[in-house]
This record gives structure tokens, C-alpha cells and sequence, in this order.
């Protein structure tokens, strides 16, 4: 099974570390995410530029509006996508995520829709 795990923080959490310290977080990333490629367990693993865009439908048109939807205290910076056999292994690699012993925000689990799902509900 696929999850998507979400990574949450904001400027002032990120601007509180000292370079040693974000250095030595880059580092311990860099070997986690080295470390679920091994095991071939990571699929994917990117962080965001700049805050995102919201696209949402109003009666007649779409809109496009700056930032969240949701005014927030935090924001998605990254993401990665691990395959492993159930959600147990999930949480674990979520709780090992480096960043969340630095106190740089927190982390969301979500399961990723398998092909074929839909149908096979119905």
C-alpha cells in the first residue's frame, strides 16, 4: 500500500534553526530518505516552492486565489510517498522522520487510492 505523507511547518519554526542545526537536519533527511530508498520502501520525495495556489468553483466560473484555502498557522513544505505492506510500517517511518525531533512542524498519513479501487467497491 502507497501513503502520502504530508510535512508541516511554517517560516518562523523554519527561521528559529541555527545553520548548525539546519545543516545537521538536512543531513538526517538526506540519510532517511537515503535509507527508504535502500530498502526501496520511498517512492517519492520532493519539498514546495513558495506557498500554493487555491483553485476552487463559485457559481459560473472557477477562481484562483493566492496561498491555502484555509488560513493557516502551518503549511504543506514537502512530501514523500513510501510503499510498504500496511500502515503500521506507515506509522513507524512517519514517527522516525527527522524533522519532527527538531520541532519543525508535523506530519500527516495518508492512504493512497489503489487503482482499481472504485470498482472494486461497487
Amino acid at each position: 500500500m502507497r501513503y502520502l505523507m504530508l510535512i508541516y511547518g511554517n517560516e518562523e519554526i523554519w527561521n528559529s534553526l541555527g545553520p548548525e542545526e539546519l545543516a545537521r537536519l538536512i543531513d538526517e533527511v538526506d540519510g532517511f530518505n537515503a535509507a527508504l530508498r535502500e530498502s526501496g520502501e520511498l517512492i517519492d520525495s520532493e519539498g514546495l516552492v513558495a506557498r500554493p495556489r487555491s483553485v476552487r468553483p463559485v457559481p459560473g466560473d472557477v477562481v484562483v486565489t493566492d496561498g491555502p484555502y484555509i488560513e493557516a498557522k502551518e503549511y504543506v513544505g514537502s512530501y514523500f510517498v513510501v510503499e510498504v505492506d500496511d500502515e503500521r510500517r506507515a506509522l513507524e517511518i512517519a514517527r522516525s522522520y527527522p524533522g519532527l525531533r527538531h520541532g519543525v512542524g508535523g506530519l500527516e498519513v495518508w492512504p493512497l487510492m489503489e487503482r482499481g479501487w472504485a470498482s472494486a467497491e461497487t
